[in-house]
């Protein structure tokens, strides 16, 4: 069958071949056992449900083995034996132009290059799935290519419910995931529901299609990692920048701490992710041993150099060694998956990466006991290291939470509302105020045509709209635009494409509308194909997220989710092509509400009107409530939007005289 044939079969008449269980492969973990018998029988239903009565005799064995085997029902038999990666948009089969942009996304996701765990459909986080299983992946291809511009494709946490009458200026797809009644949202929930195949975690960007690798957080990393030497009043140049993780997103943190011109020392447990991720070029050296490590970073910093070191084992040996050894570290973070803590987001010490994975799907509360051990001792060496002068901050992956869960060392001793730990999380002290106050997050964009040319000229399309604005921008926000303007000027030299031909930019209203709009007229004018906008959740408007994207929110409303909400719903009716809705991306299920979007970009007018209001309000949604929340930058900023548009009406803060509380 040919490649259209074989998206337009959907869930086939005659069942292919079982497919072998390649060990080549990263695996997701082996999820544990949490189903009693009836509930097994009924993740056995549920399964077949894709399936015509004739089949079921032959699977129900098959199925009943993957769920003993993986803790999940996946329909590994139902794979594709075509390459899965994203190909140019005139490759897909369809009727809508939006639909196949839709396509190129989910198989961009889905890529081995991309993917974490790419037979488990899973993108990043450990857990971040595009879809519970390869029968939802089926059928959603096969609705994609079959849908006109007049149907919207309704998508219930993997499973394609169906296709739905709509008319052109609705999105062509609505995405959630996981979106919990609120008492059914705790980690053993995710377990229980994703084991019945009734749910899933769609991450921020998986779940939602717009995930474009580790570059996705390489520039808001290395953003991160500028200011927070700028904090401490330091040069990158020869100080030394200590984390974790590899794996999905974390794995930017070495290409970003190179970008920012330091040492980085990223310690990994997983070997084969550290091999990948060495062999993209993301990390300079590979090191086992620790005693090379000591010598290896005595030697970069003395002679300054600007290096990424992978520590292939458990960080919190890093952080006790250099403590032993006196090595000074400037800046501290962590960025395991520690939203997941007890199913492969945190491994324990005195333990292989082997010897983990099988205590975690045996003995699971004696894997969840070494986790917790191994978070106060890693806790406490980073007190030992903070009394020195290290800069340490939570890097949103739910490292304080979970630490202080265990009952480690990392309360404040004088809280207050939204400072509750010693340690501030990164978005309290650097991006909240630098960045998401003033409307600078994640714009990012996919060329269509899958050409590396039409990415060069939207770099230097993106750049030329940059300058032009720094002219004229104010004062508050010139270091943002310098950042963001070294940034693309750097972005081919630094390799950073995995997957489609993608890039990230961090932009403010101003910037993403303008942007597009010098993208939309390259369209038209036949320079460039297709461009396929989006962000990642991890933005101004799209998430809250209490110890994250909303921790530097203190009137009390950080535990609330409406932002979120109207996000999506503004974004669906002012013209996004799709929008997502998640429960549980980034910090945790139960720990956060995140919404996002795509929208194609086609060169036509309806293009240019659609871009204008949607990503207008899909930041300034954002800055109205950080303003309402009294933070500083987000007055200025919202003020100075409704100067810019006078339809743009927004209540203000009246500020309190503190002496009179």
């Amino acid at each position: 069958m040919t490649f259209h044939e074989q998206l337009l079969e959907g869930i086939p008449k005659v069942l292919p071949q079982p497919k072998p269980y390649d060990p080549a492969i990263n695996h997701a973990p082996k999820r544990k056992e949490i189903l009693n018998e009836e509930e097994k029988k009924l993740a056995l239903q549920n399964a077949l449900r894709y399936f015509e009565p004739q089949h079921h005799a032959e699977l129900i064995p098959e199925f009943k083995e993957e769920l003993e085997t993986y803790g999940r029902i996946y329909l590994y038999r139902l794979r594709p034996d075509y390459r899965m990666y994203a190909r140019p948009i005139s490759e897909y089969p369809g009727k809508s132009e939006q639909a196949k942009a839709i396509m190129l996304m989910i198989q961009n996701n889905l890529d081995y290059a991309v993917a974490q765990h790419p037979h488990e459909l899973i993108t990043y986080g450990g857990n971040g799935a595009v879809f519970q299983n390869w029968a939802q992946y089926r059928l959603t291809m096969k609705y994609l290519a079959e849908m006109t511009d007049e149907q919207t494709l309704v998508m219930y946490s993997g499973h394609p419910m169906g296709l739905f009458p709509s008319h052109k200026d609705a999105p062509r797809v609505v995405v959630t995931n996981g979106m919990m009644i609120p008492n059914y949202s705790k980690p053993d929930d995710w377990e229980k529901f994703n084991a019945l195949g009734v749910t899933q975690y769609g991450q921020m960007t998986a779940g939602s299609y717009m995930y474009i690798g580790p570059q996705g957080i390489v520039h808001g990393t290395t953003i991160t990692v500028l200011n927070g030497f700028r904090k401490i009043k330091k040069s990158p140049s020869g100080n030394l920048f200590v984390t974790s993780g590899l794996g999905g997103m974390s794995g930017a943190q070495p290409k970003a701490g190179t970008i920012a011109g330091c040492i980085t020392v990223c310690a990994e447990v997983n070997p084969k992710i550290t091999r990948i991720r060495h062999e993209q070029g993301w990390i300079h050296e590979i090191i086992e041993d620790i005693d090379a490590l000591v010598t290896r970073v005595r030697t970069a910093q003395e002679t300054k150099e600007v290096v990424s070191i992978a520590y292939l084992g458990n960080i919190v040996d890093v952080w006790e060694r250099f403590d032993a050894e006196n090595i000074h570290i400037d800046l501290g973070s962590d960025q395991t998956s520690l939203h997941n803590p007890w199913a492969g987001g945190y491994y324990p010490m005195g333990y292989s990466f082997e010897e983990s994975n099988a205590l975690m799907a045996h003995q699971p509360e004696k894997f969840r006991e070494e986790v917790q051990k191994t978070l106060r001792r890693h806790a406490a060496a980073i007190n030992k290291h903070t009394a020195k002068g290290t800069y340490f901050f939570d890097y949103g992956n739910a490292f304080l939470l979970e630490a202080s869960r265990a009952g480690a060392d990392v309360m404040n001793d004088h809280p207050t509302l939204g400072r509750e730990f010693k340690f501030p999380s990164y978005v309290q002290d650097i991006m909240g105020p630098m960045c998401f106050d003033y409307g600078f997050g994640p714009f990012r964009w996919v060329c269509a045509s899958g050409d590396p040319e039409d990415l060069k000229k939207t770099d230097a399309l993106a750049c030329a709209v940059l300058e032009k604005i720094m002219e004229t921008a104010p004062e508050e926000i010139r270091q943002q635009m310098a950042d963001n303007i070294q940034w693309i000027k750097g972005a081919q030299e630094n390799k950073l494409v995995v997957g489609s031909q993608a890039r990230i930019l961090y932009a403010d209203a101003e910037g993403r509308m303008k942007i597009a709009e010098a993208f939309n007229q390259a369209i038209a004018r036949g320079e460039i194909g297709y461009i396929i906008l989006g962000r990642d959740h991890h933005d101004v408007s799209g998430t809250d997220s209490p110890y994250r994207e909303t921790s530097n929110i203190y009137d009390g409303s950080r535990f609330t989710s409406d932002m979120a909400i109207h996000n999506v719903i503004g974004d669906s009716f002012r013209g996004a092509t799709w929008v997502s809705i998640h429960n549980g991306g980034g910090v945790g299920w139960g720990e956060v509400m995140n919404g996002g979007f795509g929208m194609v970009l086609d060169g036509t007018a309806d293009s240019d009107r659609r871009l204008k209001s949607m990503l207008f309000w899909d930041v300034n949604n954002g800055i109205s409530r950080r303003s309402w929340a009294r933070n500083e930058g987000a007055i200025f900023a919202i003020k100075r939007a409704m100067e810019v548009e006078p339809l743009l009406k927004v209540t203000l803060p009246h500020l309190v005289d503190e002496t009179l509380l």
